[in-house]
């Protein structure tokens, strides 16, 4: 380690230590030990084990169980604002390496920890950046960090016209920050006059509100998952089940669907579903529908069998580990029912968004499923999160989405 370092030093447990040198940043408040200086919140602070070696700088959150989130692990940084917009850069050019410059219309530009920025997420949707700021570290530099990303983007030929704070979530009770939803302000520019785009995603298009929309405004992390569902559907007919803005239901019916009927239980939800397809053109190929999917599934098994592709795309039905089990029986009543709507050679796309459901846990559930529903599963295949959202090895909570095509049979 250099001798010469400015940062309060904090010495952490072995267990913290062997975290880190698996690859996780985070540090929690009971795997600190001892704490030379005096840390500000918010400020930077060096980690070392308890031999003094020197394990990494992060950013300290008084408040937060997660006390400390690295951003190095290399003594030899400075963390200017060099560093900052390399960073930016990097993320940048990963996305437009890794995706066709036309899915570079609405992507994550910025996933957190994966992207070595704890506790913040920027999606770009068309002309607007939708940002969450989660983590007390990245409150105090966003200033910095908002308008060079904008900078990097435009030099890019990215035509960026705003910057929408989507900081109305509980998670930043525990880092002491206030919820609000707003615009950022560019330095030096006006504020746009509207919070509403429109993104093209796999030749489809939707308006996205980032001030009132989901999350950030539009779950982008399915994007590829929504293509491979399209080249299955040519001449199906198909059960969009939780079907939000009905993108699966779009792409199913884009890819030549006979007829897709998209449901959900959100009246909301199902005319924005509508006005999707209506906007398309494809208003003769998909019926919305409002209902309850625990209820429609069940009721459906009593009727002739008209469904030869069940799409289920779930909300997270468990945020955290003690409704695991729980969440596992809502996963298998809903698989359950599908593959027995199925006809033999039936398709059925099944996923769940939850980090705690883990792909073990998923796995096992549907085993029992299709044992209870005396059907086989055969594997077309295996998915995850596409790829602006990146798994990153050490840090599991980056891995979140298991996505599965099958053939009943």
């Amino acid at each position: 380690m250099k001798a010469e370092r400015s940062y309060p030093r904090f010495t952490v447990t072995p267990k913290a230590e062997a975290s880190i040198l698996r690859g996780h940043p985070w540090i929690y408040d009971a795997e600190i030990l001892t704490v030379e200086g005096t840390p500000e919140n918010g400020n930077l602070v060096d980690i070392l084990s308890k031999k003094g070696r020197y394990l990494g700088t992060g950013f300290l959150s008084e408040q937060s169980k997660i006390r400390v989130r690295l951003i190095s692990r290399n003594a030899n940084d400075r963390f200017d604002e060099a560093f900052w917009e390399r960073k930016l850069r990097w993320a940048w050019e990963y996305r437009k390496t890794v995706m066709d410059p036309e899915d570079l219309d609405c992507c994550r530009i910025i996933f957190g920890e994966a992207d070595a920025f704890p506790g913040l997420t920027v999606d770009k949707f068309h002309d607007l950046l939708s940002v969450q700021v989660l983590s007390v570290g990245m409150e105090r530099i966003k200033a910095h960090l908002l308008p060079t990303l904008v900078r990097i983007l435009r030099e890019d030929g990215q035509a960026i016209r705003g910057v929408y704070e989507r900081n109305d979530v509980a998670l930043r009770d525990k880092e002491g920050l206030p919820q609000y939803k707003a615009w950022f302000p560019l330095p030096g520019e006006a504020l746009p006059d509207s919070p509403v785009t429109e993104i093209t995603e796999n030749g489809i298009r939707y308006w996205v509100d980032v001030e009132n929309g989901q999350k950030t405004g539009f779950f982008l992390d399915q994007k590829y998952n929504r293509r491979a569902v399209a080249r299955l559907a040519r001449g199906k007919t198909v059960l969009d089940c939780f079907t939000h803005t009905g993108s699966f239901a779009l792409n199913a019916a884009m890819g030549g669907a006979a007829h897709v009927t998209a449901v959900d239980v959100s009246e909301s939800a199902v005319e924005m579903a509508r006005a999707n397809a209506e906007r398309n053109g494809l208003s003769d190929v998909v019926e919305c529908v409002a209902a309850n999917v625990f209820d429609l599934l069940p009721s459906l098994e009593k009727e002739p069998p008209r469904y030869d592709f069940i799409i289920l795309d779930p909300p997270a039905f468990t945020k955290s580990r003690k409704t695991v089990a729980g969440a596992m029986t809502g996963y298998k009543e809903i698989n359950y029912r599908a593959m027995r709507l199925l006809p033999r050679g039936g398709y059925l796309a099944t996923c769940s968004c939850s980090h705690f459901a883990t792909e073990e846990k998923f796995i096992a559930m549907l085993h029992s499923a299709a044992k209870d529903a005396g059907v086989q599963l055969r594997q077309i295949e295996a998915r995850q999160q596409s790829c602006d959202h990146p798994i990153l090895w050490g840090v599991d909570e980056t891995n979140y989405l298991k996505f599965y095509l099958f053939q009943v049979v």
